[in-house]
């Protein structure tokens, strides 16, 4: 008989999905400042001790990234973009790592208040080793920061190259999947991401908050 199991945190890889253009932002968005740090450095440094491992999705000039003593990933040359894409990048890198991870715990750049038991509480969402689980926030599902399979690797390759989609949330449709509500934690929405320069903004405001 088949024996599932909570994932255990050695066995997660960790993924900031740092690939997109920012046209919304005109510039690097993953190294714009927020209280003197750039946004890529808020997100790795809240997953970094939620997971085993840890890389960076990012495309172009890795040397930009230098600092942050991360392995820099960039998406696979499919055609496909987006974070599907980057995800497909940090399954591929996990499994050569030589790591024993199993799953990849995706987060995006641009969200420095998403909660420190993010993980813990995906992992803890379900004991079927190919589910995928998602978090979720004031009624709103928030689909690339997720708990993920690396044993779906070959059906997101395929999925990728057959043009299905490159909606993450078409992904998870397809596949079994929990949804883990995480509650307000006061004022702030913990997946509230600056899109804008305006939501940026925002963020400085709400980092007061959020600081003990």
């Amino acid at each position: 008989m088949f024996l599932s199991a909570i994932p255990s945190r050695s066995e997660i890889a960790g993924l900031v999905l740092a690939g997109g253009k920012s046209r919304r932002m005109g510039v690097d968005k993953c190294l714009l400042r927020l209280a003197g740090r750039p946004l890529i450095a808020h997100a790795a440094e809240r997953l970094r001790p939620q997971v085993g491992q840890l890389a960076l999705n990012a495309n172009g000039d890795p040397r930009r990234l230098v600092e942050f003593g991360l392995p820099v990933i960039a998406d696979l040359a499919n055609g496909a973009e987006g974070p599907l894409a980057g995800l497909l990048a940090g399954m591929h890198w996990a499994r050569a790592s030589g790591q024993p991870a199993k799953w990849i715990a995706t987060v995006a750049t641009d969200t420095p208040f998403f909660p420190d038991d993010l993980v813990s509480r995906l992992a803890a969402a379900s004991a079927d080793p190919r589910t995928v689980r998602v978090a979720a926030s004031r009624g709103g599902v928030h689909p690339v920061f997720g708990l993920w399979p690396i044993a779906l690797a070959e059906e997101l390759e395929a999925w990728l190259a057959a043009g299905r989609s490159w909606s993450v949330r078409d992904w998870i449709s397809v596949n079994s999947s929990v949804t883990v509500e995480f509650d307000d934690r006061g004022a702030v929405d913990p997946f509230f991401n600056a899109n804008t320069p305006e939501d940026l903004a925002v963020a400085h405001a709400l980092l007061d908050k959020t600081e003990p």
